[in-house]
This record gives C-alpha cells, sequence and structure tokens, in this order.
C-alpha cells in the first residue's frame, strides 16, 4: 500500500504489525477484485477489518537474499 521503501520496509511493516496488535485492526489486501472461488478464508480484501489480534508475524525478503522474519505479541505484565 505504500510502495517499496527499499531498506525502511522491515521497519515500517514491524510498526504497521505492532499497531495492528494495539489497535486491532487487519490491513487490507489491496486491489483484490476477483478472488479464486475456492478459497475458503477470509482474506481481508480492501478494507480494513476488526479482529483480536494476540500474535503476529512480519517477514520481510530484500534484494540478495536477505530475509527476516520477526513474531510480536501484547506486553502482558
Amino acid at each position: 500500500m505504500i510502495g517499496h521503501c527499499m531498506g525502511a520496509a522491515g521497519g515500517l511493516e514491524a510498526i504497521a504489525t505492532i499497531k495492528a496488535i494495539q489497535t486491532g485492526w487487519l490491513h487490507p489486501t489491496i486491489n483484490q477484485m476477483d478472488p479464486e472461488p475456492y478459497l475458503d478464508f477470509n482474506t481481508v480484501a480492501n478494507q480494513k477489518q476488526q479482529h483480536e489480534i494476540n500474535v503476529a508475524i512480519s517477514n520481510s525478503f530484500g534484494i540478495g537474499g536477505q530475509n527476516s522474519v520477526v513474531a510480536f505479541s501484547g506486553f502482558k505484565p
């Protein structure tokens, strides 16, 4: 939704993932006009949806094989 931010893409995705956990809003899959009919799960097509999020994963893949995966969850004292 924001284009490719090169080196900053992973950081922005991590922020978006943390905010999704804090607010409970799932980010939409944009420009999904004609999903495959056999999909039997919610792809959050074109508009955000409210959902309880306990744990979320941020996957970042860079040019040249740089890959990282970070799991986030809400803080519970």
